[in-house]
């Protein structure tokens, strides 16, 4: 989905929800949708502010789970209790591997996973509605070196 799509889809949501669609919240929506990496809701206020000083703490806050549930970002939860957020793809099937040593997470197509939720699910007699795969791995490079490549600067 393009970004022009995903804010069409953004604000259309906003409008069954009875919101309006403001300022602020477009800077959140154009700040999240410029991250290339996985960001938590204080680096998603930090980048909302570079585009617009006047975003609140509480509207980010109250605008992630609405970009959750209209499925334009995916939330992550690595177990550490900050969740992480990424635009959301068109390939929903994916895994994550997390890096215990920087808590990096690295995201891999996955295409088995819709077969194997299927298959798993149906010897159950039931549908699969979501899934999601997650890896903790240590870094190679880190416990060789004492030093992570993936570390973000």
């Amino acid at each position: 989905m393009s970004v022009d799509a995903a804010r069409e889809k953004f604000q259309a949501y906003l409008g069954t929800k009875g919101l309006r669609v403001t300022s602020q919240r477009l800077a959140i929506f154009d700040a999240a949708f410029a991250q290339t990496e996985h960001f938590t809701a204080e680096q998603l206020l930090d980048h909302a502010r570079a585009i617009d000083d006047s975003v609140s703490r509480a509207t980010v806050y109250r605008t992630l789970p609405i970009m959750t549930e209209s499925a334009l970002l995916r939330e992550v939860d690595i177990g550490r209790g900050e969740k992480f957020y990424l635009p959301a793809t068109n390939n929903t099937q994916v895994a994550q591997v997390v890096c215990v040593d920087c808590d990096r997470i690295f995201e891999i197509s996955a295409p088995f996973m819709e077969w194997y939720g299927s298959t798993v699910s149906s010897k159950l007699g039931l549908k699969p509605v979501s899934q999601r795969l997650q890896v903790s791995a240590q870094c190679i490079a880190f416990h060789e070196r004492r030093r992570c490549p993936n570390r973000t600067k």
